[in-house]
């Protein structure tokens, strides 16, 4: 970029972002989540040689009001005017020095916390309504985050977001920290951040990218986008017009513009606003690693946070299409109640020098704003963007509608037509429809039938199939089968990048046949002609093709004698069985038949590479600590964090060995120590 361009990107922003950590608020009410606030708190200021301001209001007014107004209802003994007096100055004192002692002592262990780890701290005790001060304290202008809990004292069992945090979180003009679970640090997991183009949403991905360089993590950012929801609601509507007001509505017109334009269009506008942020930290030079998701965006995402294991999720307090009147956008409140890891609200932003210098430098001709103008206009803005990006690139400083056509038709088959959608009927699969009838809500199975109907359509497949159903049967809680221990650790040596699709498939069968569980062998049997459909054998050549059809476990390999001895270096029983099971994948994957130390060095390389990133998080006696540090180097981290994960769902803050053999005893029903295909398989009993 020239130096022109960078003055002209520098004066046109007004970026925030990333927000600085130097001044962070702390609500303090010494609840297991307001302490995990200060924790990490004191971690991401002590980063930033910052401060924090630990926060607790006392509203002594409305307790001797309220006090007042019950002396009417006191008991008789109460009433003597001389006992009255008495109360009247035992409440007096409460108000005026209880209340005060309580808020100092909150003070005293959030300054405790920030002197051990050098942090400086200072005190602010408000009197009035809690949710009331603290917000006041974020407007001030004197702090650039507020961390606080998701739940205080009052929690109970099921409660997804206290009172305090919710109306605090919708009035803070600043950077909101949420910490939604006390057992989780920062880094832990993976930062993920949501992308859908606004500047709020890349002033979240700048916010991410300084944490994790800050923690040590790993970022993530995905962009979500519904292509189901239009097809639901025109068919619903379609449902309720009259033939004359279908035809004033040009409705099969319509249809076929969101089929064509939205559909496909939104899906590569979502992908270019990621492409984007990938740029933004290559220049950086940090990776990103990106994923687009489709269906409804909070729901898409949860599933992704649960699939990585994230430890934050960071996204713009509003997203792309708000107005000034709202204060939390739909999926950020969504997201605040359910994610299953702490969520950052931001309100700084940050505009790609890409987007800044197209605004300033390229003009519109008369007719190409009259062509982007019918775009809908939910999706106008985004749509200008992309235009904006590829003109830039293409070097036009001057937008025609010639080039709005090139672009749009690139990115929205169909943009400059509206052709007749065909009215196609799809059959349904006897395993699709079966997936159905467990749907018990009607309401919910109609909008489930819609969206399959839509995907199979978006998959141009003449058949409603499970695969378009399945993605939406989260809208009833389909539990689906039960699976044996057998059947389970036989899918997880299924390759990671299947691994889903299998199970899914797995399961289809199971449903079909009406079993309750699945077992070793009915995995086996599905994995099996899985594998056929993917290596189909030409007809007449089936014993020529034994050899490739065969299961990748059942391709015979041998060990080197010195490979043998470097195995045994791993201690011996599950670990040493698992290892040499890895060894052995890996040497068929790779075409060796022969096993040799090089070829093991080259696995644990492998391994090391990922183990490397985790570090320890908790505390652990002795006796586990002598006994972690007998795995091998090269997978001693990833190890190290399956047991400390294991140990944090026991409710334990020291791992013991007695947390280790839980976690073996797991592993060795899963055949891994990886979690992530089954992530509740420490809960479970």
């Amino acid at each position: 970029m020239g130096s022109q361009a960078m003055q002209v990107a520098t004066e046109a922003t007004e970026d925030t972002a990333p927000v600085s950590l130097a001044r962070i608020l702390v609500a303090l009410d010494a609840s297991e989540h307001a302490n995990k606030a200060l924790e990490q708190a004191v971690r991401l200021a002590k980063s930033a040689d910052g401060v924090i301001t630990g926060i607790h209001a006392y509203a002594a007014a409305l307790h001797d009001r309220r006090f007042k107004m019950m002396e009417g209802g006191l008991p008789e003994r109460y009433r003597e005017e001389e006992e009255m007096g008495y109360q009247r100055e035992v409440h007096d004192d409460l108000i005026g020095r209880g209340l005060g002692i309580i808020t100092d002592s909150y003070h005293d262990a959030g300054g405790e916390t920030c002197k051990e780890a050098g942090v400086e701290f200072r005190r602010l005790s408000p009197e009035g309504k809690n949710y009331t001060k603290v917000v006041e304290a974020t407007e001030s202008g004197d702090f650039d985050v507020l961390a606080i809990g998701a739940l205080g004292l009052g929690a109970m069992p099921g409660s997804l977001i206290g009172t305090v945090a919710e109306r605090v979180v919708r009035r803070s003009p600043i950077d909101t920290f949420v910490v939604r679970d006390p057992k989780t640090a920062i880094g832990d997991g993976p930062i993920v951040v949501g992308i859908d183009g606004s500047p709020k949403s890349y002033g979240a991905l700048m916010t991410a990218l300084d944490i994790a360089a800050r923690m040590g993590s790993e970022v993530h950012a995905v962009a979500a986008y519904d292509p189901y929801y239009h097809y639901v609601a025109f068919n619903k509507i379609a449902g309720v017009l009259s033939e004359e007001a279908g035809k004033v509505f040009r409705f099969k017109e319509q249809e076929q513009l969101h089929e064509e334009l939205i559909d496909d269009g939104i899906a590569k506008i979502y992908q270019s606003h990621l492409d984007v942020a990938r740029t933004v930290a290559d220049d950086l030079g940090v990776e990103l690693k990106t994923e687009l998701l489709d269906g409804k965006p909070f729901a898409a995402i949860l599933k992704y946070l649960e699939t990585v294991n994230a430890s934050l999720l960071l996204v713009g307090k509003t997203g792309v299409h708000a107005d000034d009147a709202l204060d939390i956008g739909g999926n950020a409140e969504n997201l605040l109640r359910l994610a299953p890891c702490h969520i950052w609200l931001t309100q700084t932003v940050y505009t790609p020098p890409l987007d800044v210098i197209a605004d300033e430098t390229v003009q519109w001709s008369v007719e190409a704003e009259q062509k982007i103008s019918k775009a809908p206009e939910f999706v106008r803005d985004m749509a200008r963007r992309m235009v904006l990006r590829q003109a830039q690139k293409q070097g036009h400083t001057f937008i025609t509608s010639d080039i709005v056509d090139e672009v749009m038709k690139g990115a929205m088959p169909g943009f400059g037509g509206n052709e007749m959608a065909t009215d196609e009927t799809l059959d349904w699969s006897k395993t699709a429809e079966k997936l159905m009838e467990t749907v018990p809500d009607q309401a919910v199975a109609d909008n489930i039938r819609l969206r399959a109907i839509k995907r199979a359509r978006r998959d141009k497949s003449a058949q409603v199939q499970p695969k378009h159903v399945r993605p939406f049967l989260d809208l009833a809680d389909d539990e689906g089968p039960a699976w044996s221990a057998a059947a389970l650790a036989r899918v997880a040596r299924v390759p990671a990048m299947v691994r889903d699709k299998v199970k899914d498939d797995v399961a289809d069968i199971a449903r079909e046949r009406e079993l309750s569980e699945v077992s070793l062998e009915l995995a086996e049997e599905v994995i099996v002609e899985i594998r056929k459909s993917m290596c189909p054998v030409p007809e007449g050549e089936e014993k020529e093709q034994d050899a490739v059809k065969a299961p990748v476990a059942d391709i015979p390999v041998t060990w080197a004698k010195d490979a043998e001895q470097r195995l045994d270096r791993v201690p011996e029983g599950f670990m040493r069985d698992m290892t040499r099971q890895r060894v052995e994948t890996f040497a068929r994957n790779n075409n060796v038949d022969t096993i040799t130390p090089e070829l093991i060095e080259e696995k644990y390389g492998e391994w090391g590479k990922g183990s490397a990133k985790k570090k320890q998080q908790m505390q652990w006696d002795a006796a586990a600590s002598e006994r972690i540090s007998k795995i091998p180097d090269f997978i001693r981290g990833m190890v190290m964090l399956e047991i400390e994960r294991c140990a944090r769902e026991a409710g334990s803050d020291t791992v013991t060995e007695d947390h280790i053999d839980a976690a073996s005893g797991s592993w060795e029903k899963m055949g891994g120590f990886h979690s992530e295909s089954d992530p509740d398989q420490y809960k479970k009993k």
